[in-house]
């Protein structure tokens, strides 16, 4: 049987390569998908075509006609349903259950939610005194970036590459976008459905590939790319930053992140169980906000202990079409090894392994790249496994005695993206949540978003914001003009 072909779309075509590399279903192991890299070459005629597109009627595109096509795009994505699911779930190996619930929903809610901000979204107006006393009015107007390089990742493959696309075409932008070389499945999906709701040639432009040496560094490198925006490894986005400095470009990083939870002995205990299990073992582990510390008020931490690593035993993980299914693999054999190792230092740090730390059965049985729920005790604060990002499902839970303690703990650490705080003591929690350096803090909840709200990280974390106005600040350029009346 042939394999599916997921080809690169440029100007408006769809466009083969003689390099191809195969997409693997990470809960089989087994490859389904080939995918056709993109050349240097080809990135660059993709640059053309975008800057056609924004030279052409795209650019003098109003905010209404653009708005009308990202909810166009909306409905495409709701019309596709089953095939974006099944793209997603091959990709990933996550189960079904939540592909349908969040990937696939959040993909047509983010165009559908940019369309109705670019639509109400105004500038500001200043009436300014002048030296001879007469009047002036200062107003802004919004103008595209330009041409915006997109980078997006593997964990959540349509919510996050939807997240940067629909904005950036709300602002009038014109789009060269790579999605990650383990997940091209959506992208591919999503370049049909923007095709098919009638963008102009060029408006958006898809390559796949890789990053250093392949199409990823030729997004960033080209001096035709005004923008870019990228989610990922903290590393990697360093090295962007550093070719970005070419040509003085805006970036928006979302990096990594050593997510703490910090649960105080007043507490809804089984709904903070639940929502610490959630946060940690969601999507395997692979989610940027995902609880990897979590620190437990000293009176309930050995009953917190025991029910959090109760609630990762009772994880269902296999196939992620079988009704029931929690937990799905991990996305690489690599990735897997990678997390494998991290459980193999916490051992030698001293961790206890309080459940998980292995391999399941179900890896044997359907040849893919699962891994266990682990809960461990016993790490130290200082230590590579409680400083350094797994990105995987595991966590270590440690006592602390007072708020000062908590936040301390919170913020010894080189990343700063989310934290979630569990206690009934609300004022409590407001109090914690100013003082915690990051750039999300949820209390008695977690992964509970409005898309309005800004959204980035402090420290390692990342760079800017995204989400809401913020979004489309960054996708555009903000001009002032001046009128003396």
């Amino acid at each position: 049987m042939s394999k599916t072909q997921y080809r690169n779309f440029v100007g408006g075509q769809f466009v083969a390569t003689d390099r191809c590399f195969d997409d693997i279903n990470p809960s089989t192991g087994q490859a389904y998908a080939q995918v056709h890299e993109a050349s240097a070459e080809l990135v660059d005629q993709a640059a053309d075509a975008a800057h056609k597109a924004l030279k052409g009627e795209w650019g003098n595109s109003r905010p209404e006609q653009r708005a009308a096509l990202l909810d166009r795009i909306a409905d495409g994505i709701d019309r596709r349903f089953d095939e974006f699911l099944a793209a997603e779930v091959n990709d990933t190996g996550k189960p079904a259950a939540l592909a349908s619930s969040l990937d696939v929903p959040r993909g047509a809610a983010n165009f559908r939610a940019f369309a109705s901000m670019i639509r109400t979204a105004g500038g500001e107006v200043f009436e300014t005194p002048t030296p001879d006393g007469s009047i002036a009015l200062n107003y802004t107007m919004r103008r595209p970036l330009g041409t915006v390089g997109i980078i997006s990742p593997w964990n959540l493959p349509l919510l996050l590459f939807s997240w940067k696309v629909a904005p950036a075409l709300a602002c009038g932008n014109v789009v060269i976008a790579k999605p990650s070389e383990e997940t091209p499945g959506t992208a591919t999906l999503l370049a049909e459905v923007i095709a098919e709701a009638g963008a102009p040639d060029g408006v958006f432009n898809l390559v796949h590939g890789f990053g250093p040496g392949s199409a990823g560094e030729a997004i960033v490198k080209s001096s035709k790319v005004n923008g870019i925006t990228f989610t990922g490894e903290s590393g990697t986005g360093a090295t962007i930053m550093r070719q970005a400095a070419e040509g003085v470009r805006p970036v928006s990083f979302e990096l990594g992140g050593k997510n703490a939870a910090l649960v105080f002995a007043d507490c809804d205990f089984e709904e903070t169980v639940a929502g610490v299990a959630r946060s940690t073992f969601l999507n395997t582990g692979q989610v940027c906000l995902c609880t990897e510390r979590v620190y437990v008020q000293r009176p309930i931490y050995e009953k917190f202990v025991a029910a959090l690593a109760e609630a990762a035993r009772k994880l269902r993980i296999g196939d992620p079409w079988a009704q029931g299914t929690d937990m799905g693999p991990l996305i690489s054999k690599g990735h897997r090894q990678k997390v494998l190792d991290y459980m193999a230092l916490a051992k030698q740090e001293g961790a206890e392994v309080v459940t998980g730390g292995g391999i399941p059965a179900v890896a044997e049985e359907l040849g893919g790249w699962f891994i266990e729920p682990t809960v461990w005790t016993g790490l130290a604060q200082n230590s590579r496994c409680m400083q350094e990002e797994v990105f995987g499902p595991v966590c270590n839970v440690f006592p602390f005695d007072t708020e000062e303690e908590a936040v301390a703990l919170a913020n010894d650490s080189k990343y700063g993206l989310a934290c979630a705080i569990w206690t009934s003591n609300l004022k409590r929690g407001h109090r914690l949540a100013a003082q915690i350096e990051v750039g999300l803090v949820w209390l008695n909840t977690w992964f509970l978003r409005d898309l309005r709200t800004p959204f980035g990280g402090a420290k390692l974390s990342g760079l800017g914001r995204e989400g809401g106005h913020h979004s489309l600040d960054f996708y555009s350029e903000l001009k002032n003009v001046c009128v003396k009346l």
